[in-house]
């Protein structure tokens, strides 16, 4: 179980200001993004601050950690790093600051077209990195109602402690195949899994999210995501699921622990 404190961040040496952009959140560009979506970015999975401390915003990363779109691309462009570790160092040395801008923010006007809902994306790269740093979010949720809020997440043991017994209305969240906590995604939970192609999605009988990506929020239990067209990394997926290379990934796992302890000494039988 995650436990209340910030997980894989070291503290040393001592956190230099933190950066506070006038506005938090960005406008989605992307081709599923049907209609106006602003995001939340946090830098993905593991890396150093400017300042030299260490980070993990994807503690539950599993083999998506050599899979994953915000690892490779524009997204490790150096400004586009570099703004997304801002973000990061913003809500780790000034937390109480960050979530009251967050929240005013999301009151601006900018925010608040006529004739249309606002949707927000949370974490288009990271994760939730610690209980405290959810229960921020859940207070903003709360605070926002008139916005909708969706999110991917492998962090699936903190939500259905936090989160599922109490989910605000306007939060949508769907747990994410490929992270170390696969097996506690239960029937029935909103799930997405990253497919070879759409072909593949479709065998499986999962709907695409590339028409929209606010099928995040508004689509069915089964959504599937066809791998993004980077070579490198579709060579190393092959044809098989996040979800297949995660339960593969923990069957060798266990074989080789299985080694290691050696064979399971046989009790005496009673005569």
């Amino acid at each position: 179980m995650n436990d209340t404190s910030i997980p894989e961040v070291s503290t040393e040496p001592e956190a230099a200001a933190p950066t506070r952009p006038r506005f938090l959140l960005r406008e989605m560009r992307s081709s599923c993004a049907t209609q106006r979506i602003w995001k939340w970015s946090l830098p993905a999975f593991a890396g150093r601050l400017p300042d030299g401390r260490t980070y993990n915003t994807c503690p539950s990363a599993g083999i998506c950690q050599d899979l994953c779109y915000a690892r490779a691309g524009t997204y490790r462009f150096s400004n586009v790093l570099r703004s997304h570790q801002n973000n990061l160092q913003y809500v780790l040395d000034a937390p109480r600051e960050w979530e009251e801008q967050m929240t005013a923010e999301l009151k601006h006007r900018r925010y608040h077209p006529q004739g249309s809902r606002t949707h927000v994306r949370i974490h288009d790269s990271g994760d939730y990195f610690s209980a405290e740093y959810l229960e921020a979010w859940l207070r903003i949720i709360r605070s926002t109602p008139e916005v909708v809020f969706y999110s991917y997440t492998k962090e699936v043991a903190l939500f259905e402690e936090r989160v599922r017994p109490d989910s605000p209305a306007n939060f949508y969240y769907r747990y994410s195949y490929g992270g170390t906590q696969d097996e506690l995604i239960a029937p029935g939970h909103l799930h997405v899994d990253v497919f070879p192609d759409e072909e593949a999605l479709a065998d499986a009988g999962y709907t695409s999210q590339a028409p929209s990506d606010l099928r995040g929020a508004y689509g069915p239990e089964t959504l599937g995501i066809p791998a993004n067209n980077l070579p490198a990394q579709k060579r190393r997926q092959g044809g098989q699921t996040f979800r297949a290379l995660q339960r593969a990934a923990n069957a060798q796992r266990s074989a080789r622990k299985a080694q290691r302890r050696g064979p399971t000494p046989r009790r005496p039988r009673a005569d």
